[in-house]
């Protein structure tokens, strides 16, 4: 009989040790990188594809593409092949178009691109192996049909709409928006951060404004004492902004850069680019500026509330014996406490100083800091580090380095480099955007793929925006990179892997349920996909049952397409992330509330077959 030890359901993807018959993980790549904090392991395998768009590409409405600010992959879009390549739908977003000299009115938009990736582990001569194809693109609107703009918002006056706050707003009337993150929900409204407001507004999936969060007071630009959403970087014929940096609040272009949702989808998390004036922000290049703030909102209710903020000290780097800081450029929420955040200098890659000094994805960990909201801390006369030390009894969130952009083996494997010579394999300036894309691989169920992405400042000398030509000086690429990660807590899940028949050959896991309220779980017994997924042998119709821990029944399925909660199943298996079953399959599943306590699964094979099975049980969100 095979057996598997139980396994509490509230530790995320931990390999046990001494149990053969649970394949948590594949062997490792040679030279992964592994990084410990707040308990969990994170693992880097390294660079694993590359694919490029060409920077002359224009969109749907033949303006230039304009890269990547922030992008998502669209919710159950996400498949693997029998021949382990992957598709799916990434939703793009560039931000507030090309402006070397001034802002325009360039329409805010988001595209659609159909990605398909061929991981490449050992490396390859052509970059080729994520596929990016636009698919759709769609500005963003008022609910009468005005679009955004990307022009610098007025120094003085808001916008007025009504059951919105004041908004930024140009000097032609309309909204202004300079879109960084982005989420794409399941009902596909999104998510959009903005760096003017420091606003994060919500879209319907058409583009239209529904919504609109402003954060507290001590985030929101003012000079004067009023509020002031300008950035210093007017439009043509537009006056600058006095003072050129706000008093208090957000600096200019160092607004609501990252944003992310929480893996159960209850809390919106948004973290500001750097310290805002008041707490040592004086400048772009300011030493002291390394002190911002991530905000989380309580999604639950009716309308979002803000639950929880807490202090993020950005990393500092030397260069020419000057410290600098290293703004952050995107967010992603690994688990409700534990997050990817892009770090990096600034000034350095393609078209400029060809090489950079420091670009990380750090792992920052919130269990063990300080919550600030509802302080003292938000009003703008409290800062939280006055001259950029941190007030006492505030505890930051803990930080480590993790994957290294720079890492010059990694980008030899296909061609690229960080400098010193400045070409077309030379890493562009800006590093904006992150996704997580499960691995889909039974051997390994902790595994993604992380896909980042560049913000190409709309560089290209074939420009096209806003009805006229421009000559960027240089082409410089959409590109993305693709690593591979072994990640401890995105997913509460269980996975087991054996031979399997009937009687003495039956496949057993078990697990526990602990706390003081049920849990609603996804239960699998997979054979037949299996097979797609290039496993011999598998299990051609394999039987699951789930028994409590007196051994009474507590549900069975053997098809799990005759399931009568076939259409919750199939939601639960894309909430959870869990690869998706063939239809008309022979696997079996089964979605429950289980109160705490024990519990096993047993999976034989429906017809007295023989075969590999897999056992996959997971929280679902």
């Amino acid at each position: 009989m095979h057996t598997s030890p139980f396994i509490p359901l509230t530790l995320a993807l931990v390999a046990l040790a001494g149990s053969p018959l649970l394949r948590m993980q594949a062997a490792p790549a040679p030279g992964p990188v592994t990084v410990e904090i707040g308990g969990h392991l994170f693992v880097n395998h390294g660079l694993v594809g590359v694919g490029r768009i060409p920077a002359s590409t224009k969109d749907k409405f033949g303006e230039t593409f304009g890269s990547f600010s922030a992008f998502a992959f669209q919710p159950g879009s996400w498949t693997r092949h029998a021949d382990g390549s992957y598709a799916g739908t990434l939703i793009t977003q560039p931000d507030r178009g090309y402006n070397a000299a001034n802002t325009t009115n360039y329409v805010p938009r988001f595209n659609k691109l159909t990605v398909a990736f061929t991981p490449a582990i050992d490396g390859a001569s052509a970059q080729n192996q994520v596929s990016l194809t636009i698919a759709d693109t769609i500005q963003y609107t008022e609910a009468d049909g005005t679009p955004l703009t990307s022009l610098d918002p007025t120094t003085t006056g808001s916008g007025v709409r009504p059951g919105f706050p004041a908004l930024p707003q140009a000097y032609n009337g309309r909204i202004c928006l300079d879109a960084e993150g982005i989420i794409v929900n399941r009902d596909g409204t999104l998510w959009i951060s903005d760096e003017y407001g420091p606003y994060i507004y919500r879209f319907a999936a058409d583009g239209t404004l529904l919504s609109a969060i402003r954060p507290p007071e001590a985030l929101i630009p003012k000079r004067d004492g009023a509020d002031s959403f300008a950035s210093n970087t007017p439009g043509v014929g537009q006056p600058a902004s006095s003072p050129a940096n706000p008093t208090t609040g957000r600096q200019n272009n160092q607004g609501m850069e990252g944003l992310s949702l929480s893996p159960d989808g209850k809390t919106l998390f948004a973290l500001l680019q750097s310290a805002t004036q008041q707490d040592g922000g004086t400048g772009g290049s300011s030493a002291t500026r390394f002190t911002t703030r991530l905000l989380a909102y309580d999604l639950t209710g009716e309308t979002p509330t803000l639950k929880a903020e807490y202090v993020v000290l950005l990393p500092t780097f030397e260069l020419g014996g000057n410290t600098l800081v290293a703004a952050q450029s995107e967010l992603l929420a690994v688990s409700n406490t534990q997050f990817l955040v892009i770090t990096r200098d600034a000034g350095n890659g393609r078209g400029l100083e060809p090489t950079s000094v420091y670009r990380f994805v750090n792992i920052y960990d919130i269990a063990g800091a300080t919550n600030i909201a509802g302080t003292a801390y938000d009003d703008p006369g409290t800062p939280i580090a006055p001259g950029g030390v941190l007030a006492d009894g505030i505890v930051p969130a803990a930080r480590r380095e993790f994957v290294d952009l720079n890492d010059a083996a990694q980008l030899a494997k296909f061609g690229l480099h960080n400098g010193p010579t400045d070409d077309d394999n030379n890493l562009a300036e800006k590093w904006e955007a992150l996704a997580l894309a499960p691995a889909l691989d039974p051997a390994a169920p902790d595994d993604y793929f992380l896909f980042v992405g560049n913000d190409n400042d709309f560089l290209t000398t074939q420009g096209f925006q806003d009805g006229g030509a421009y000559d960027g000086g240089v082409n410089n690429d959409s590109m993305v990179l693709v690593y591979r990660l072994t990640l401890p807590g995105r997913l509460v899940n269980v996975s087991s892997r054996a031979q399997t028949g009937s009687g003495d050959e039956t496949h057993i896991t078990g697990f526990v349920i602990t706390g003081a309220k049920p849990k609603s779980v996804l239960i699998r017994g997979v054979g037949p996909s299996l097979t797609h997924l290039g496993v011999n042998s598998a299990l051609a119709d394999p039987a699951l049952t789930v028994f409590d821990r007196n051994g009474q029944m507590v549900e069975a399925n053997d098809n799990w397409g005759d399931a009568p909660d076939l259409a919750a199943l199939t939601e639960a298996t894309s909430a959870t992330g869990a690869f998706a079953l063939e239809n008309d399959s022979k696997d079996a599943a089964v979605l429950v509330n289980l109160d705490p306590g024990a519990y096993t699964v047993h999976v034989t094979g429906a017809d007295g077959g023989t075969g590999v099975s897999l056992i996959e049980v997971y929280e679902t969100p």
